[in-house]
């Protein structure tokens, strides 16, 4: 064989193999929709949140976000799809930080928050507001703990549930005010906001959102103070709880995106880009201020962080006040 023969041989063996080896290097992320577990029902702020964040991505990506709700055990169900998932990027979930930083302190998960899930992104957080009901005599947040103080368990304040973020925020105002409160666990707050408007009891902590905003404007409730890093724009008169003296108690509900454990960093690092990118849109920070929750935004590495102090300081309250799920 000449060596010009030679070397026509070798060029087309080369040129034959060339299309394999192209069709086997890894695709672009993303090549496909992605998928959205919203560990909440549908129809709810999280779930109006997450799709018009889903809607930005969509564009931003040039692939389809496709929101699912899986509800249920406080968050944890949806998560635990997430963490169950393929690391691939294509299956991403949007929950409060709660069962990470909260349930695991409560009872065993199907999953361990610290192994089996990273976090992405943070992308708002929704202030808890102290509400008084019609049967509330106290005209301010202070008025109230000298009620509890002068008559101990007079008070009686609802919460979506035992070991609720507003289960802890009382137990951190009992503590610190040093006063005697009646806590009245709901499961999840429908029933809690319809016994509210009826006047079961005194006071009621809750997450922000239209429907509570409503009430407020209207008269049936009245705003004490208010869970979260500065006042709301749309209630400048209701201090926070920091204000008030309450620090340890001045608690939000943090949300976020979530991927499962062993998602490429890559992946990770362009998904909280575009994540950042959306926040920082002017229509869906507007939607966001609609629905009184605030953007936040950030590294993930900062988000991660902010669940471990979150966990660290739900452990010790929890011990301290000896909570327990029933």
């Amino acid at each position: 064989m000449t060596n010009s023969l030679r070397r026509s041989w070798l060029a087309a063996g080369v040129l034959a193999v060339l299309p394999m080896v192209t069709w086997a290097q890894p695709q672009a992320w993303p090549a496909r929709p992605i998928r959205v577990v919203v560990s909440y029902p549908a129809g709810g702020v999280s779930d109006v949140v997450a799709r018009a964040l889903g809607d930005k991505l969509t564009a931003q990506l040039g692939q389809p976000i496709v929101v699912e709700n899986k509800a249920g055990a406080g968050g944890a169900i949806g998560l635990d799809q997430v963490a169950k998932s393929n690391p691939d990027g294509y299956t991403l979930g949007f929950s409060a930080i709660s069962p990470l930083a909260l349930s695991p302190h409560l009872g065993k998960l199907p999953f361990d928050p610290a192994k089996d899930l990273i976090p992405v992104a943070s992308v708002m957080y929704s202030p808890v507001l102290l509400l008084g009901t019609k049967r509330n005599t106290a005209k301010d947040f202070g008025q109230l703990m000298a009620q509890a103080k002068s008559d101990p368990g007079s008070v009686r304040w609802a919460t979506a549930g035992l070991a609720s973020l507003g289960h802890i925020m009382l137990e951190q105002i009992a503590y610190t005010a040093k006063v005697d409160i009646t806590h009245i666990p709901y499961k999840g707050g429908g029933q809690q906001l319809n016994d509210a408007l009826s006047a079961q009891f005194e006071v009621l902590s809750t997450n922000a959102g239209p429907a509570v905003m409503q009430h407020i404007k209207a008269g049936t409730l009245k705003a004490l103070a208010v869970g979260a890093p500065q006042r709301l724009a749309s209630l400048p008169d209701v201090p926070t709880l920091a204000e008030l003296g309450h620090a340890s108690a001045n608690v939000t509900s943090l949300f976020g995106i979530f991927a499962p454990a062993g998602t490429p960093a890559a992946i990770v690092d362009r998904l909280n880009t575009e994540i950042n990118k959306a926040l920082a849109s002017p229509d869906l920070q507007a939607k966001l201020a609609a629905t009184d929750n605030v953007p936040t935004g950030g590294k993930a590495a900062a988000f991660a962080r902010q669940i471990a102090e979150e966990s660290q300081s739900n452990a010790r309250i929890i011990r301290a006040a000896k909570i327990q799920l029933n």
